[in-house]
């Protein structure tokens, strides 16, 4: 038979072969390394037979599908040692995740797990991978997999919803069996870097009216040298924890009795948000944008009009309002808005417009609330009430590579000023959408010229763009490598057509207009919770919340650091008089834990030779500074 390689390249082996033996056709080194294979698309075992017209690929330990094979294999091996360890343990699912794995268990009566119990765990583990099992694929009918989970009540759950012309299929490790598709490492002794991370609990399949089952997470890979990277990368993200920093520095805070998922700003972060507001602000006035306010809430009519009844509804906030009397009431319906979309639509639909007008640019910090469901809330990074740096623009169709050009444009100065690298990723038509083959071909092009040239490079995403255009997303990368989706640029063929906007032609005839979304923070919130852990909440100089700490050393130099407290407010500055009645180093640690940005220390010497003492947060001590010098830097950083 003839089996086909990625390059094209074709392979004639005996029939029967498996992908094992493709690789063994290709060279002893691919042997050696061989993991798994991939056959017409489909992952599957060393051991898996291949077909005559089969295109074939192996995966190996370069591949980017043998991460997931080997964390996948690793919560095998997790579940072996908990089988050894805790005698009559009932298993869910455990599969591999983003960096790592997990299992869900149900531990014996009188039973639980802590972190205290890993190296225990870990060190069982290592034993049987010592032990070199290999691990093995078995078909098996539903009979005989009733008979090999009877024990297992949690599995006969999962036989059961099967369809009924599946293969059911089981991998042995050791003496440990699973129900399992896979695939998976042909041998426990390629399981050798890996970690339990922590444990949590988790209703059985997502479900909160079914029973609470123990999760243990954890990680594995290739090498010692990767895990120890990830590792203290996990330890440098859980001291960079937003939630956390947000907390200690008084930047926000959530109040069960407020409801889940909103956010509250105290003073400092309230002062972060408008410092980021004013900012942009200025910069996209100056781009040729316009600023608008909107209601928060809407007629359900609106929402009907522009799809989002029929299609977000679950997602939305809806109630009813009296518009007549309490004699005779009236109700309509009323939703409050996730989206700022339709009130810019109905701006431009409040007039004429024609082809002169265009583009019409609308921006608006616009606070939207969406039904996120309780268990996915994340702090600030998904909240259910958040502000969206949310822009419109209205175009003629010749006008859209030059408008996401200038977005591009835009998004590279922000990103830049905050030191993100970043990725851009296209998102092409999916099985459902609107508009003709024109449109689409036309926006998908355009959002791919206007990276051209902007010298951005990107991929495609096939067939995950929204169903009423193409997208351009935005993903940065913060300080310790992790990638957060930030800005997006989307092309709507829908809403237009919807609300039926349009703008006379220089041929005195009536279009519609192309409508681009854009938003480059995306929700503030989710922004400044990136912003606080790229910077371990040492935010920048200029948008510090306090940006100096004056300490005076005594009682006496209290007059003279209040003076000088003045001048930094004078030239624009955020600053925090620490004048109580502690010591100077108690005061300078206060300022040091607050993440100052400078502390300003004054004294005798300092006093009488109109100078100060400066410490920076980050280089401790710079010495004495010419008062003007110092309030030069404060004032520069002012937006």
């Amino acid at each position: 038979m003839e089996i086909v390689l990625p390059d094209g390249s074709k392979k004639t082996l005996e029939a029967g072969a498996t992908v094992a033996d493709v690789a063994a056709s290709i060279g002893a080194g691919l042997t050696r390394a061989a993991l798994a294979g991939i056959v017409n698309g489909t992952p599957v075992d060393l051991t898996a037979p291949v077909a005559d017209g089969d295109t074939v690929a192996i995966v190996t330990a370069k591949s980017p599908e043998a991460l997931d094979l080997l964390r996948h294999s690793t919560a095998h091996l997790m579940a072996a040692a908990l089988t050894d360890l805790y005698p009559g343990v009932k298993f869910g699912v455990g599969p591999a995740i983003e960096n790592g794995f997990y299992y869900d268990v149900r531990l014996p009566e009188g039973v639980s797990l802590s972190p205290e119990d890993f190296p225990a765990i870990e060190a069982r583990m290592a034993e049987i991978a010592k032990a070199a099992p290999a691990i093995e694929r078995e078909e098996v009918t539903r009979e005989a997999a009733r008979a090999l989970f009877a024990d297992q009540p949690l599995k006969l759950e999962l036989i059961d919803e099967l369809p009924e012309d599946e293969t059911i299929s089981v991998y042995r490790l050791g003496a440990f069996t699973d129900l399992c598709r896979g695939p998976h490492m042909p041998g426990a002794d390629k399981l050798g870097a890996y970690k339990l991370t922590k444990v949590a609990g988790a209703y059985w399949k997502g479900d909160s009216d079914r029973e609470m089952l123990t999760r243990i997470y954890g990680t594995a890979f290739f090498n010692k040298k990767d895990l120890e990277e990830h590792l203290h990368n996990l330890a440098e993200a859980e001291k960079r924890d937003h939630r956390k920093l947000g907390r200690e520095l008084g930047i926000y805070m959530m109040e069960p009795m407020a409801g889940v998922g909103l956010p509250l700003y105290l003073p400092k972060g309230a002062r972060v948000i408008r410092t980021l507001q004013e900012w942009l602000r200025r910069d996209l006035y100056e781009r040729g944008y316009e600023e608008v306010i909107t209601p928060h809430i809407y007629n359900a009519d609106v929402w009907k009009t522009s799809g989002h009844y029929g299609f977000y509804h679950e997602n939305m906030y809806f109630f009813q309002i009296n518009e007549g009397t309490e004699e005779e009431p009236r109700y309509s319906e009323y939703g409050v808005k996730p989206m700022n979309c339709p009130g810019h639509v109905l701006l431009y639909k409040n007039e004429l417009h024609s082809y002169r007008d265009l583009p019409l640019r609308y921006f608006e910090f616009g606070t939207v609330y969406r039904h996120e469901m309780s268990g996915v809330v994340h702090g600030l990074l998904r909240a259910r009430g958040f502000t969206q740096d949310d822009a419109h623009v209205f175009c003629t169709k010749d006008q859209v590579v030059d408008e996401v050009v200038a977005i591009l444009e835009l998004v590279d100065y922000i990103m830049d000023t905050f030191g993100f690298t970043y990725e851009a990723e296209i998102s092409t038509r999916p099985d459902k959408s609107i508009g003709t083959d024109d449109m689409w071909e036309h926006a998908t092009n355009s959002l791919m010229e206007a990276c051209k040239q902007r010298g951005l490079a990107y991929e495609i995403n096939e067939g995950d763009g929204a169903f009423y255009g193409p997208k351009i997303d935005i993903k940065v990368k913060d300080a310790i490598g992790r990638t957060w989706q930030c800005s997006t640029v989307q092309i709507d063929f829908n809403m237009p057509m919807r609300f039926g906007l349009t703008y006379r032609t220089e041929d005195n005839t009536e279009e519609t207009p192309w409508m681009l979304h854009r938003a480059i923070f995306g929700s503030i919130e989710r922004f400044l919770g990136i912003l606080i852990e790229h910077y371990a909440g040492a935010l920048p100089l200029w948008l510090a919340p306090v940006q100096v700490a004056v300490i005076p050393i005594a009682d006496r130099h209290k007059e003279a650091a209040a003076e000088f407290a003045g001048e930094i407010k004078a030239v624009g500055g955020r600053v925090d008089l620490m004048d109580a009645n502690e010591p100077m180093k108690v005061k300078i640690a206060k300022a040091q834990s607050q993440k100052i940005p400078y502390m300003v220390v004054l004294g005798d010497k300092e006093v009488e030779e109109r100078v100060v003492s400066v410490r920076d947060r980050s280089e401790g001590d710079l010495g004495q500074w010419d008062r003007t010098k110092f309030l030069d830097v404060i004032r520069d950083a002012a937006i």
